[in-house]
């Protein structure tokens, strides 16, 4: 099969386009699925150069959003048939153990990620879980609909779950641009929320605003915690935290007394000082958030089904042009998801 393997930790260059890979196979309650497009995502930058502490066996293949036709079903797999056209839920778990069966399969102790350890969806065919396909939502492309499921289900989490999103909460999100940032803006004004972004130019600004954000902050230019205070002198109510060591304590100081700093991915840096005394005298929660339950997804489609979310997709490239798409994504000059469509 078509694919594209990592040969060795490091740049994009390690990215190797080849055409004789070999199929995998299925046991019986596994799904063998055609991919038609796969999503990029920072995880995939973060394992391509081995920055994280879990490393794959090498060659890998990355990839954790997925979307594609069944070609092939294990015989004890009841929920899926060969032809169905699918979305994969990039959450991968033992599903026996009690989180699993308590519908916090994210915090299963052998919780993976498509992509990360296992071999993931930048190939021709990918094998997962039956549990792990869901129907692809009608009114979207697989271009579309592999952009949504790792950034709109970890979103989710962080600020349904997380956070308590309500209607009257007041909303920072950072990078609104981004995959994470362009769920956040919409996932947050969903529930009616008031929503400050922030943006490093003027064109991602307005497309910010677009999207629905109230406000947005050029965080090259101005003083994030000074507007925000501005805005509303006692701070929001929650703050969406991906970026990492740069921006995690100013983080803290947009939240009011009682806020919550909802966090995850450090593309800056994974380390940060922290005022202890600040933060408990003002009763504020730092909740760190990884994935989501799976369940979540089918809610999270059922919204794309009745366009109430709708995909960002800033750029499709050709699957053996992945590490020009890597170099793309890095430049950060995209708005929402870069994508590789498999032929």
């Amino acid at each position: 099969m078509k694919v594209v393997i990592l040969e060795n930790f490091g740049d994009e260059k390690n990215l190797k386009y080849v055409e004789d890979f070999p199929i995998p196979d299925i046991m019986e309650d596994e799904v063998l699925v055609r991919v038609k497009a796969v999503a990029l995502n920072h995880l995939d930058i973060w394992v391509r150069m081995g920055a994280l502490a879990v490393k794959p066996e090498l060659p890998h293949i990355l990839g954790s959003d997925v979307s594609g036709v069944v070609e092939r079903v294990g015989s004890l797999v009841k929920n899926v048939k060969v032809g169905d056209e699918v979305i994969v839920a990039p959450g991968l778990s033992c599903g026996v153990c009690y989180e699993c069966q308590s519908g916090r399969d994210n915090l299963c102790k052998d919780y993976d990620i498509l992509g990360l350890r296992s071999k993931g969806g930048y190939a021709e065919f990918v094998k997962v879980p039956a549990r792990n396909v869901l129907p692809k939502p009608k009114n979207l492309s697989f271009e579309e609909s592999a952009s949504y499921p790792l950034t709109f289900l970890t979103v989710w989490n962080a600020l349904v779950r997380k956070g308590g999103l309500k209607p009257h909460s007041r909303v920072l999100i950072w990078a609104g641009s981004s995959g994470v940032g362009v769920a956040g803006i919409q996932i947050a004004k969903l529930f009616g929320a008031f929503v400050i972004a922030t943006a490093g130019d003027e064109r991602k600004a307005k497309m910010c605003k677009d999207l629905g954000a109230d406000v947005v902050i050029n965080h090259y230019e101005e003083d994030v915690v000074k507007k925000v205070r501005g805005l509303f002198k006692e701070g929001v109510d929650i703050v969406m935290d991906h970026v990492g060591e740069a921006t995690f304590w100013r983080s803290v100081e947009c939240l009011k007394k009682g806020g919550r700093l909802v966090f995850f991915g450090t593309t800056t840096g994974s380390k940060a000082e922290i005022d202890i005394r600040y933060v408990f005298v003002r009763e504020i929660e730092l909740l760190g958030v990884y994935m989501g339950p799976r369940a979540d997804l089918f809610k999270i489609t059922e919204l794309f089904e009745r366009g109430l979310l709708k995909p960002v997709v800033d750029k499709v490239f050709d699957l053996k042009d992945a590490q020009e798409a890597h170099r793309y994504l890095e430049s950060s000059k995209h708005f929402g998801k870069v994508v590789l469509k498999v032929e």
